[in-house]
């Protein structure tokens, strides 16, 4: 699954240092959609959705300076939110796909947030990094510390981190929370054309794409 950047005339160049998965997700978001993106941070996808896909694209993020650059990508519905009070703001199905990418294991609160992003939500995509990569494993195993890696490049005293999953522990997730997997992607980070991990995803992806929605 790959995207062709627009290069239509007179249309804004879609940003080329997006992360290797946004691509991914421009993929799968229906043209001129309703997007709410979670953690935006400087706006790349949500940009990037715009030029491509042309959604009616909304942000929250918690820092004040990714929504000042937010701001400056042209990107004026972007606001100050803590994703882990929820989304009371939002009514029930009021957008048709609702994105968190790389953000479900710093949240304190991941089950109320996924429970609130399948009620506004009609569709939600979610990506995070996979800890049971086999690299992780072993450096566990053999070495009996933290392990680390490209995506989760931290010491244990000053990670982000406070949620280490699976893609086996999101699965048995969304069926003990009552929702419904629409698509699984597995990939590795070494792999910048965007091919599938299909043989044995748990062990040999170290990411995952989930599109999910509420029973």
């Amino acid at each position: 699954m790959t995207t062709t950047w627009n290069s239509a005339p007179n249309m804004e160049p879609a940003p080329n240092h997006l992360a290797w998965e946004h691509h991914l997700i421009v993929d799968l978001v229906e043209p001129g959609s309703r997007v709410l993106d979670l953690g935006c941070g400087e706006g790349d996808l949500l940009k990037a959705l715009q030029i491509e896909k042309q959604v009616r694209a909304e942000g929250v993020e918690l820092s004040q300076a990714c929504i000042q650059a937010c701001v400056a990508k042209g990107l004026f519905s972007v606001h100050h939110g803590d994703l882990d009070v929820g989304l009371a703001e939002y009514g029930d199905e009021s957008m048709d796909y609702v994105i968190l990418t790389n953000t479900i294991q710093v949240l304190h609160r991941p089950l109320l947030l996924i429970r609130e992003m399948a009620r506004v939500g009609k569709r939600c995509i979610i990506t995070f990094p996979n800890f049971g990569h086999w690299p992780l494993r072993a450096q566990l195993f053999f070495r009996g510390r933290l392990p680390k890696s490209r995506r989760l490049p931290y010491e244990w005293y000053d990670t982000p981190n406070i949620r280490l999953l699976t893609i086996r522990d999101f699965r048995a997730f969304c069926r003990e929370a009552g929702l419904r997997v629409l698509q699984e992607i597995a990939l590795r980070s070494s792999d910048r054309s965007g091919r599938r991990v299909r043989l044995l995803p748990n062990l040999r992806a170290d990411a995952a794409i989930f599109v999910i929605q509420d029973v």
